[in-house]
């Protein structure tokens, strides 16, 4: 089975894109392996965001944020996807990206800027953790192999919004 390779953006890469990191790669169907990054990368991950990918499964040691530039060098992996999760990042010029990956943008609030107890903060992340889940899950189950660039693109829209 081919798998593909995800990138998550988002501005710090700390919280939303790790957690798209991590749900990616741990999905069941194992179509996915998931990258993140950020244009101006913070220099720690969420706590909460970490706690959810490591107990999805994924590797702690994977859990750094990142410069984008890391992955539009010609020696990096090359993205067959990449999905911006936040508002700033969707605005911001990306990098020329090699292989030319289909792109969307799969918007969430921030949860590292909610507010209240700690039980309403790590809320804030599991709703964010969701609905990248259920994105990922209705990409999953596309014949992806099977579907053009445009179309692709097409769908990675669509998922969005039906996922909402």
């Amino acid at each position: 089975m081919k798998t593909y390779n995800i990138l998550f953006l988002c501005t710090h890469n700390s919280a939303r894109s790790i957690l798209g990191e991590a749900i990616a790669s741990t999905d069941a169907s194992g179509k996915l392996i998931g990258y993140s990054a950020g244009s101006t990368p913070g220099t720690s991950v969420n706590p909460i965001a970490k706690k959810i990918a490591i107990k999805l499964g994924y590797d702690a040691k994977k859990l750094y944020s990142k410069s984008w530039d890391e992955f539009a060098k010609s020696d990096s992996p090359q993205m067959d996807f990449i999905i911006t999760v936040c508002d700033n990042a969707a605005k911001e010029v990306c990098p020329v990206w090699v292989g030319h990956p289909a792109t969307a943008h799969w918007g969430f609030p921030d949860p590292s800027e909610s507010s209240g107890s700690e039980a309403d903060k790590e809320k804030a992340f599991n709703e964010v953790a969701m609905g990248l889940t259920r994105r990922i899950q209705l990409l999953t189950s596309l014949p992806i192999d099977k579907l053009d660039h445009l179309s692709l693109i097409s769908k990675l829209k669509e998922i969005h919004r039906n996922a909402t």
